[in-house]
């Protein structure tokens, strides 16, 4: 990167006027002092040429700022990457003609906003792995190695001791089964037998809008009945709960988030069907299960992340109520362990991960807020990551 010098057209300092067609006496007038030209103040040069390397700094930083706005990973990466003083240093003889860009405070933490377009997650990752090693994610990954901690079996009765819910109250709502949904079709069916005996029918209607729903559910996996949910204030409320454990829990396990989707349609866009989602990485994992082998360890920390979003829920609201799509994506992966486990494993283990998801948010109770407040008020992720370590840091 070449460094900005100061270019000899530009005046550092004013000079008298020198026109030879005049003549003197016409310069200088006996009436008047004296007129002195403005002298070249001490350090003024000095003064430009920081002048000069800051205005460069900022032209430099464009081209970042460029990268993050068009969600571009590897060009906001390569530009962080390059503007460190190591790199400079590593260049040898190099270094003579590359001079580090100074970094804004807080500018850095912007490249995880390119993580949400990115294609290749081992990208985001190292993204992540810049930040913590410049110091910056103190707290990411503390956590990972809670796998390893506690008891393995856990039964209903620990998991209220644990926890002081039933275990109904930590698993999602199934409509129909739980709740209050069966009195509330039997009050719909009640209020449409009423409708018809004073002669008005509302089965066309009924028939066209239950065809949508069902449409929906089969092509859209439910994303216009969520889009128009998520207008009601409770449940959209309560999405943020849930998305929010989701993401603190993948931060202090050490996953890497691509990113948080609370538009229905644009996580259809996605992939992420009928439901906002939080996207993170496992490298670990990904690796095992490329192996054709998928370890516990790495299981129970992908397990503790599924499940976190029904413990927020829980923790915010003294129950869940979703968390049904996280809950079949965890007994799909139950399959791939070797060798699978039986129903009555797999209810244990489920438990054993909703436990410890829940306990870890508890602990964290503030940060879980700050990460509520601050998708609630639609900031980007590397806010919210910011958010989570200055919570983490002033709770100390």
């Amino acid at each position: 990167m070449a460094s900005p010098t100061a270019s000899p057209h530009l005046p550092l300092a004013s000079a008298s006027a020198r026109s030879s067609s005049f003549p003197k006496r016409s310069l200088r007038s006996s009436c008047l002092p004296p007129r002195r030209g403005p002298s070249l103040r001490a350090g003024s040069v000095k003064e430009w040429r920081e002048f000069e390397d800051e205005a460069g700094a900022v032209k430099e930083w464009r081209e970042f700022e460029d990268a993050v706005r068009r969600k571009d990973l590897s060009r906001a990466l390569r530009f962080l990457q390059s503007v460190e003083p190591a790199a400079a240093a590593a260049a040898g003889t190099a270094a003579t003609q590359v001079v580090a860009v100074p970094v804004p405070p807080g500018r850095n933490w912007e490249v995880l906003d390119a993580c949400i377009d990115a294609d290749d997650m081992r990208l985001v990752g190292r993204a992540y792995q810049f930040l913590v090693d410049r110091g910056v994610l103190a707290n990411f990954g503390k956590c990972k190695n809670i796998v390893l901690e506690g008891p393995r079996e856990v039964t209903p009765s620990v998991l209220k001791e644990m926890t002081g819910l039933e275990a109904e109250k930590l698993a999602p709502k199934k409509w129909g089964l739980s709740g209050s949904s069966p009195y509330v079709l039997i009050g719909f069916l009640g209020g449409v037998s009423f409708l018809l005996t004073q002669g008005i029918d509302l089965r066309p209607k009924l028939g066209a809008v239950l065809a949508l729903a069902t449409t929906d559910a089969i092509f859209l996996g439910g994303t216009c009945l969520a889009q128009i949910s998520s207008f009601w204030p409770p449940y959209k409320r309560r999405i943020l709960v849930h998305e929010a454990g989701h993401l603190l829990t993948a931060y202090l396990m050490g996953c890497p988030i691509r990113g948080v989707i609370l538009d229905p349609f644009v996580a259809l866009r996605m992939g992420i069907q009928g439901q906002a989602g939080t996207q993170f990485w496992d490298e670990k994992m990904e690796k095992e299960l490329a192996d054709g082998h998928l370890s516990s360890t790495a299981f129970d920390r992908y397990s503790m992340i599924l499940f976190a979003g029904i413990a927020a829920e829980a923790l915010v609201y003294g129950e869940a109520e979703g968390g049904e799509n996280d809950e079949n994506l965890f007994r799909s992966l139950c399959l791939l362990l070797n060798p699978p486990p039986s129903v009555a494993q797999m209810a244990n283990r489920a438990r054993w991960s909703v436990m410890q998801s829940y306990n870890l948010l508890k602990w964290h109770k503030k940060a879980h807020r700050a990460v509520v407040k601050a998708l609630e008020d639609g900031h980007s992720l590397s806010v919210v990551i910011r958010r989570i370590e200055e919570t983490i840091a002033s709770d100390r």
